[in-house]
């Protein structure tokens, strides 16, 4: 897990509305590694969704507009490459997995058909080579009588099975990330646990590497690896699972474990608010987008926004307070 499969460095993404420019993705950077699951968390409207899109160069535009940074995928440069060289990339070698499956199915087309489209046209398969594979990947993520079900319509699936054969068309080329945008958010809670269970049998029996974005801290906590903490379209902290939950270090990182319900303590506590609303992001923050929201703001806060700086091996934090001191960081 050395060798990165993605670099993103600096991506800046903006969209263009009749009340202002929206500075939605402000100077991202991380990398993804080969087999590693990388989780990607915070509140709606943050810059999460934004940034996958823009990798895959899936922002409409207009409005939208990638305004600068790099996404290099072994080495190439994906914001570089023309409309037919990124068509090969989608779904062939970085496949996503959008929120809301009925939305994303084409109705009047059955099932089999979409399954079926990737592998034509990324595999160069029959269609009857292409059908065959279709049943067995339904069968893969968990899907009865598969065979049957292909010439089904999405609207005779349940929000589930629906989210499932979203994950089948995903995998069907066997790519080397799979990108999971908010999966299981429209699916109550037991269905949630299932399909985070498959994805990661299918994780595990695959090698590919993921990105899950979520809200939802308690998926990242079984499923990945590493986590990357996004606020007012910045990457706000960044480390390892288990380093995060034991040493949260940003004001909004600790706002967020502490909003989670916990079933280890003995005595009840109330569950944490963050006070405030998110930034509406017209103008790029030169200050620290979370200020305003923050009890630990300083002077320093108002007037210059931080860096990723590192607290601890493979954990950065950008902040100008040390939250467990109390004391500003020099």
């Amino acid at each position: 897990m050395s060798e990165s499969l993605l670099d993103v460095q600096e991506l800046e993404t903006i969209f263009k509305t009749p009340e202002g420019v929206v500075h939605a993705v402000n100077g991202v950077s991380f990398d993804l590694k080969e087999g590693e699951t990388l989780g990607m968390v915070g509140e709606s409207g943050c810059g999460k969704s934004a940034t996958m899109l823009s990798i895959l160069r899936l922002i409409p535009v207009p409005p939208g507009k990638i305004a600068a940074g790099k996404v290099l995928f072994f080495g190439q440069d994906l914001l570089q490459m023309s409309n037919e060289e990124i068509r090969h990339v989608r779904g062939a070698q970085i496949s996503m997995v959008f929120q809301d499956p009925m939305t994303s199915l084409n109705p009047v087309l059955t099932i089999g058909r979409q399954v079926e489209e990737p592998l034509m046209l990324h595999v160069g398969m029959s269609r009857s080579q292409a059908r065959a594979r279709a049943a067995e990947l339904l069968s893969m993520v968990g899907i009865p009588q598969a065979q049957d079900r292909l010439n089904d319509f999405p609207h005779q699936f349940s929000g589930g099975m629906r989210q499932r054969v979203m994950i089948a068309m995903a995998l069907a080329c066997s790519p080397q990330i799979l990108i999971a945008d908010e999966p299981t958010t429209a699916l109550d809670v037991t269905i949630q646990a299932q399909i985070t269970d498959l994805v990661k049998r299918l994780r595990d029996e695959l090698g590919m590497a993921i990105i899950w974005i979520t809200h939802d801290l308690g998926i990242v906590a079984g499923l990945a690896q590493r986590v990357l903490v996004m606020y007012g379209g910045f990457i706000i902290e960044e480390s390892p699972v288990s380093e995060l939950y034991a040493n949260p270090r940003h004001p909004y990182t600790i706002g967020l474990l502490g909003s989670l319900p916990r079933v280890d303590e003995k005595e009840r506590k109330r569950l944490f608010s963050i006070e405030g609303q998110p930034p509406v992001l017209y103008e790029r923050p030169a200050s620290c987008p979370f200020a305003p929201r923050c009890k630990w703001v300083v002077e320093r806060c108002w007037q210059e926004n931080p860096m990723l700086e590192p607290v601890a091996p493979e954990h950065r934090v950008a902040c100008w307070v040390n939250t467990q001191t109390g004391r500003s960081r020099s």
